[in-house]
């Protein structure tokens, strides 16, 4: 049986067919899902893709963390279902109360649109098992409020339960993709839940998974492939 990834599509969701795209070429099948419907089609995954939903009014990730079908996402997460927040969705997910934290506008108050280089700190969650743990990957990255804060308690609880997925990597040239894009704390790029089920990063893995796009590296598709395996393997 194909493994079903269901995709959820936000007023201002831009990289919703994009994300598909991944999915179906890591093997599975994707699912279109829309934000007012609090059906999930009976997918074994969901994705929240990136993009400015609801224009980012309010917050980022404020008001469609309210849509309907956040109702059900919630819920099936709590229980275990896989899920991933891509930028705009790892917002949602913040604003959601599925990962600790906030996402803040860039400390430069700019947009930013780059190649960026990352370290896979954590390959044991359901979305980072095809990466082995200190690997360095380079994935678009793309945002206007993706500066992770949190209180210092929160971050060396993070820290010390292995719950950093992703960090960018500080040392080297900044034209290389190298240094802390947008101010995150602890050079944060994404983190996981507990469980692992959940996990949220500002870059754009469905950019990089094919070398003819994005980076012209397939670096994003371990994150499709994970889940695919680990969906077929439950």
């Amino acid at each position: 049986m194909t493994a079903r990834i269901g995709v959820v599509t936000f007023p201002g969701s831009l990289d919703d067919r994009d994300t598909q795209r991944a999915i179906k070429l890591a093997g599975a099948e994707p699912v279109a899902l829309w934000h007012k419907d609090k059906d999930l089609k009976q997918v074994d995954a969901v994705v929240l893709p990136g993009g400015f939903s609801y224009g980012d009014y309010l917050r980022a990730g404020a008001i469609s963390r309210f849509s309907p079908v956040m109702e059900t996402v919630i819920e099936q997460a709590k229980s275990g279902m896989p899920v991933l927040g891509i930028c705009n969705g790892f917002q949602i997910l913040t604003e959601a109360h599925l990962l600790p934290g906030a996402m803040l506008g860039n400390n430069h108050l700019h947009f930013i649109c780059r190649d960026q280089k990352l370290r896979v700190e954590n390959a044991d969650t359901a979305w980072t098992s095809d990466y082995e743990a200190g690997q360095e990957i380079h994935i678009p990255l793309k945002n206007m409020d993706g500066r992770y804060v949190a209180d210092e308690r929160t971050l060396d609880m993070l820290e010390a339960e292995g719950r950093v997925a992703f960090r960018y990597m500080v040392s080297g040239a900044a034209a290389d993709g190298y240094g802390n894009p947008n101010g995150s704390l602890r050079d944060i790029a994404g983190i996981t839940n507990e469980a692992g089920n959940v996990v949220g990063l500002m870059p754009h893995p469905e950019h990089a998974v094919e070398p003819l796009i994005g980076t012209g590296r397939t670096d994003g598709l371990p994150f499709f492939t994970s889940i695919l395996k680990k969906l077929v393997n439950a």
